[in-house]
């Protein structure tokens, strides 16, 4: 009899073991695609850490709409600008969908097809190679900041624009490439002399470090800058309100942050893009396996410039060439300028 106890004890032991260790796989339809939320995992997983009211902002804010309007379970995960391989496995242990915010989790390419029945989406970069469950979503920020870079010169006295880089990489610029091409066709079309100066923090999180370099820049005559350097943007806004020059803000409409130095923002629709991923692979509409760039022609890269009650430092006429801008980019009238193929 004991004997007998034991080996029943021994099988429900590895029962409840293989119970545990099984993930629930997302609901299918009958295209092979997600058909229902109910029981559908999402796991967010940025690069830096949740604040900047920017960039990873934006993705949770995407996050949050799924979860409102879709159902699904969410997963947060802040990887502190460290062991981002770690914890891309961490979250496909717990997850049906892994989304990866960050150019840092280049590894995806070989850790997916470790977890071939999780789907991931990648957001700011794309693998070298499609993956068939990963899903790489790039921007064209380079579009956005043209516009950026028109209202900068457009608005400044000096003639002097700038803007403050993360770090010396080809995302970030690709927002000065563009940034830079469109001050310059502000200046060509209008007879008036542009320069644009730049640096860069080396850092996301540091706004101390963001209001020095917006400072250097300010000594060199800049009177407009573009901050694209996370949390680091918020030291840019401090210094354009302590110095007394505008700031440009980066990814989300910034604007609220402070209405009275920052003029408008590129917008990088990060949150919305995720968000409708994730709500057409529900519908049975998958792109995973592919790149998808979201741009100005399809709506997820623009200019914000806050609420209507805010001060508006852009004039309507800027405003109304900008709409313009936006248009013959979006219809390839105008090609911009990329650090990317």
């Amino acid at each position: 009899m004991k004997k007998l106890l034991s080996v029943l004890l021994c099988a429900v032991m590895v029962l409840s073991l293989a119970a545990c260790g099984k993930k629930d796989d997302a609901p299918i339809d009958d295209a092979g695609n997600g058909g229902d939320a109910d029981g559908l995992t999402v796991a967010l997983v940025v690069a830096g850490k949740l604040g900047d009211r920017s960039f990873y902002d934006s993705s949770k804010e995407g996050l949050d709409r799924m979860v409102a309007d879709l159902g699904v379970t969410p997963i947060v995960i802040e990887c502190n600008n460290e062991n981002h391989d770690i914890q891309m496995k961490n979250a496909a242990e717990k997850a049906n969908i892994v989304v990866c915010v960050g150019w840092e989790f280049y590894n995806v390419e070989t850790i997916a097809p470790d977890y071939p029945e999780v789907n991931w989406i990648w957001v700011d970069n794309a693998t070298s190679a499609p993956v068939s469950n990963v899903l790489n979503i790039t921007y064209a920020q380079n579009e956005g900041s043209f516009l950026a870079g028109y209202i900068a010169a457009a608005v400044s006295e000096t003639g002097v624009v700038g803007a403050v880089g993360g770090e010396d990489a080809d995302t970030i610029n690709d927002f000065i490439v563009g940034y830079t091409q469109g001050a310059e066709y502000y200046g060509t079309e209008n007879g008036k002399a542009i320069s644009v100066v730049k640096n860069y923090s080396n850092t996301y999180d540091d706004p101390a470090v963001g209001k020095d370099c917006a400072i250097a820049l300010n000594d060199q005559g800049a009177d407009v800058i573009f901050q694209i350097a996370s949390a680091c943007g918020d030291g840019v806004f401090e210094a354009a309100k302590e110095k007394g020059f505008y700031a440009i803000g980066v990814d989300s409409d910034q604007k609220y942050i402070d209405p009275e130095v920052i003029i408008c923002s590129m917008k990088k629709e990060v949150g919305s893009s995720i968000y409708d991923a994730v709500k057409a692979y529900l519908a049975g509409d998958s792109r995973f396996g592919t790149t998808w760039t979201a741009d100005m022609a399809t709506g997820y890269v623009g200019i914000g410039y806050g609420d209507s009650g805010m001060t508006q430092q852009v004039p309507d006429e800027v405003k109304a060439a900008v709409e313009e801008l936006a248009a013959k980019i979006a219809s390839g009238e105008i090609t911009v300028d990329t650090t990317r193929a």
